[in-house]
Order: structure tokens, then sequence, then C-alpha cells
């Protein structure tokens, strides 16, 4: 049985009915479905994407074994994993990218257990989540794809796989389901353990479906930078593709989506900064208040004055945080 793998992101629940909508339903193969969720997501997606076409959609069970002609959802807040048995595998693992489920940990599983057997496709989404797990796929056998990045709602998932993998097919939405159809016709390559692997791939497969964190380093080397997650050590995982890091505890990040963490991270510190010199103004407000009720206006003007000096300072943070950065001081640099 042939195993279809795919991510996406923003976009992706039109780009999925498109795709969905135009597989037939004697499919001869298992349709496995990552796209970025919301913990809280309500998990309407699989009543979503049965609508769309003929075969059936469901969020799998620990567990599970995969059947053709169905498609598998990774539910909320989970990692999605298949094994050698054909069984799926539910995790709540470290996340990667930032995101659980992430597509790389399936693409990786799937790279693993069926080889040139597997079809990875990424579509439509923001970052770089896929790029590394379709890297996997490519050294196993496995066949690549991707959404034309002109076509697609949001275009860097794609685009990132298109820079660091060799993709064998790459077309508008509207020609995939049809090359998938082609593509599960068509005979597999040679048998996975006549393709070269990397212990790391197996590693980082284990490390999702929650064990031998303590290999990791084994992996990577130690970098500059902290896991803007857990604060631990991040270690530059040896590839020379793609530059990534995981940490101890298993959260891993290409460099795409760690600035974008740090970016983050920056943000919320600068908020932190406006709200306790606004928090220290009112204070000293209140301060002065009992000063001039306690006949002390030289202390109450004091007071009053450092008030307005943390709010000025409050209002310079927060305008150059919200001003966009300077295009000549971009180019300078």
């Amino acid at each position: 049985m042939r195993l279809i793998a795919v991510g996406t992101s923003a976009g992706g629940v039109r780009a999925l009915r498109t795709v969905l909508g135009g597989l037939p339903g004697d499919f001869d193969a298992a349709v496995l479905v990552v796209i970025h969720l919301a913990p809280s997501s309500p998990g309407y997606l699989p009543e979503i994407f049965s609508r769309a076409g003929p075969l059936p959609c469901l969020h799998p069970e620990q567990g599970q074994r995969l059947q053709r002609a169905h498609v598998y959802v990774a539910p909320p807040d989970q990692h999605m994993l298949v094994d050698g048995r054909c069984v799926i595998r539910l995790s709540r693992g470290p996340k990667e990218n930032r995101a659980r489920p992430a597509v790389d940990p399936l693409f990786r599983s799937a790279a693993l257990a069926y080889g040139p057997r597997v079809i990875a496709a990424v579509l439509t989404g923001d970052l770089d989540d896929g790029t590394s797990g379709m890297l996997a796929v490519k050294l196993c056998g496995g066949t690549t794809v991707i959404q034309d990045p002109t076509d697609a709602e949001a275009p860097s998932m794609p685009s990132s796989a298109a820079r660091h993998v060799q993709i064998d097919h790459q077309v508008p939405i509207a020609a995939m389901a049809s090359l998938l159809v082609r593509l599960t016709k068509e005979k597999a390559g040679p048998e996975r353990h006549a393709m070269p692997r990397r212990p790391n791939i197996e590693t980082e497969v284990a490390v999702h479906a929650g064990s031998v964190l303590y290999e990791v380093p084994r992996y990577g080397d130690p970098s500059i930078f902290t896991c803007p997650d857990c604060h631990g050590t991040l270690m530059r995982i040896r590839d020379e593709h793609l530059l990534r890091f995981r940490c101890h505890t298993g959260h891993a990040f290409t460099s795409q989506s760690l600035l974008a963490a740090l970016n983050e991270v920056t943000e919320d510190a600068v908020c932190s900064a406006v709200r306790a010199l606004q928090e220290g103004a009112m204070l000293l407000e209140h301060l002065a208040w009992h000063a001039r009720d306690a006949d002390q206006p030289v202390a109450g003007g004091a007071l009053e004055r450092e008030a307005v000096r943390k709010l000025q300072q409050a209002d310079k943070i927060r305008t150059s945080i919200m001003l966009p950065p300077r295009a000549d001081k971009i180019a300078d640099a």
C-alpha cells in the first residue's frame, strides 16, 4: 500500500478540500494529513474534509491501523506518526517549529516506515515546516511533491521545500489530486532496506514518540542559542542541507522558526517592560496624591514628575516596537 503524507498550514483547509475533493472513492493509498492547529481547536476538520469528496476522513485513535482510501487528520495538540506495521502513533511529544501537530515528525516517520512507497506533499503555509521531513523522505527513496508556490495562498512552506530538497513534482493545487492518483499507480522504487539512512532520522522519530532524548547531543553540536520554549541549550543538528536546532528536551527549530520564536520573545519582553513602567507611573501618581493630601506639595510634585518620566519611557519603547525598521538601516546591515 502506498502512503500519501500531506503537510500544510495557512490556507490549508481550502487547499485540502480541493485535493481531497479530486480523489476517487477507490483511491489506492492511505492519506495522512497534518495541518497546523491551535491546541483548543474543536476538531471539526474530519467532518469538513469528509464533505469535500468520497473518502472518509477521521481523527485516528492510538494504535489504529491504516486503511486504503481513508484520510487520517492529526488531532489538535498531538503529533501523528506511523510505524512499519502500518499503525498510527499519536504523541504529545515536544513541539517542532513551534507546532504540535507538526509536519516534519509525520514525514520522518513515514520515510522510515514506507521508504520508496511514501509520497510527501507540502502545500500552502507560512515558514518552513515540512522541509526537514522532506529531506528524510528523499533520503529514504520516497517521492516529493509541492504545491506551486505561485499558486499557494501562503508560499513559504513549498518555497522552502523547493530550496532545500530535490522536488520530483510541482503543480498547482487544482492538479494535485490527479497527480497523486497517477503516482499511486506507478511502481515504487527499491525497498527501504536497500536505501541509505541516517541514524539521526530514527532518533528524531523516537524523540517525538517520547524516548531517547539523551541521544540528541550525538547528532548535534552545542550552539550559542537557547531554546525559546524551555531555555535549554540548543544543539545544531548536523545536516548539510538545512540549518536546524534541537534542545535537550526535544523542542526543534529551523532557523526561520527560531527567528520567529525569538521575535515573539522580544515582543513579549518589550511589552513586559512597558507594563512595568506604566504600573510604576500609576503607583507614583498614587503616592503623589497621598503626599498632597498630607500637605507635602514638594514631595508630591517630585513624585508626579517621576511618574511622567516613566510614562515617557514607556511611550518611547512602545513607539520603537510599533514602527517598522528603516529600509536604509536594513540595507546597511
